[in-house]
């Protein structure tokens, strides 16, 4: 495992509560609708936030590129659909979740003012390599296509999970255990390139494929799957671990790295040679060593995937494949 994989932070909790490497969808629900809940976590899903804050580190703030700083503004783009990663609060208009506080800590360092953007998974590529958006913090996964395009500074560790209706008896370890499933992705996701890699290896030892299912949102894909339509869903695991404390109807069923068959860490994401995920990457292991961070993930849960160093990552140290 390479130094961009580490996350030591996990090992000792058995990389359990591991975050995922893509943005599935749209708009996504706050909760579930059962009456009876199975979480003792209370989630604050309104749009009064009270979010935690850092402070403006004067230093970082001058190294900020100038063109990025001179409006005084963060620009960061978000795609708002996956719980508890980046959603819409209950009056279905604030954004909220973990990747809008992570930001919110970065622009404060930064001594920026954060200008949250809504784009869909497919379009931030394009905008961000444009500049519309100075930087991605979306459950972004560094891999070997990406780093070609962008800089990354790390800030989560990067994992997927499957989901399955309570009562189902599958479990997924391997390409094996999906022969012959329906099974909902993401369009154009690390989810659905392992998936397609896992079908054709199943080809090739003469078994059925695993047929993938695409929906618009996450919500459409969640009724699919708790009204038995698919078999699996493969997400973010925050978010299936959130659904699987929240609701009764569904379970967590596996999980696997989201840089499969190598690891990779979720990062936030800057246009190549900018010189702003330098930037981040510093105030990000500022907000470590002074908290907030932690507390960030800790309002959501997702302590266990946190990281002990935030790292940049770019086409000139990039260890993966």
């Amino acid at each position: 495992m390479n130094k961009y994989a580490a996350v030591s932070a996990l090992s000792a909790v058995g990389l359990l509560g591991l975050a995922g490497c893509a943005d599935p969808g749209a708009a996504a629900p706050a909760a579930s609708s059962n009456s009876e809940s199975k979480s003792t976590i209370t989630y604050n899903t309104s749009p009064d936030q009270d979010r935690i804050r850092s402070t403006k580190d004067p230093k970082l703030a001058d190294a900020v590129p100038e063109k990025i700083k001179k409006d005084g503004k963060l620009t960061v783009a978000t795609t708002a659909g996956s719980v508890p990663l980046s959603f819409h609060a209950t009056d279905e208009k604030t954004v909220i979740g973990t990747e809008v506080d992570l930001a919110q800590l970065v622009a404060d360092k930064l001594g920026l003012e954060l200008d949250l953007q809504i784009t869909s998974w497919e379009n931030w590529p394009l905008k961000t390599e444009s500049g519309d958006f100075e930087a991605v913090f979306s459950n972004v996964g560094v891999n070997a296509d990406r780093v070609k395009k962008f800089d990354f500074a790390s800030y989560r560790a990067a994992y997927m999970g499957f989901e399955a209706r309570a009562g189902s008896d599958i479990s997924v370890k391997s390409a094996d255990d999906i022969s012959g499933k329906k099974i909902a992705v993401g369009s154009g996701t690390n989810q659905e390139k392992i998936l397609l890699a896992w079908n054709k290896e199943l080809e090739g030892k003469g078994k059925a494929p695993a047929e993938l299912q695409y929906y618009s949102s996450e919500a459409d894909t969640i009724l699919a799957l708790s009204s038995g339509r698919i078999d699996l869903n493969i997400a973010p695991y925050p978010s299936t671990v959130y659904r699987q404390n929240q609701r009764d109807d569904l379970k967590v069923v596996g999980k696997i790295n989201a840089g499969w068959p190598n690891e990779t860490l979720v990062a936030a994401t800057t246009r190549a040679g900018n010189h702003l995920a330098e930037q981040i990457t510093a105030a990000l292991n500022e907000t470590i060593e002074e908290g907030t961070y932690a507390k960030v993930l800790d309002r959501w849960s997702l302590s266990d995937e946190g990281l002990t160093k935030s790292e940049t990552i770019n086409a000139s140290n990039y260890k993966g494949k």
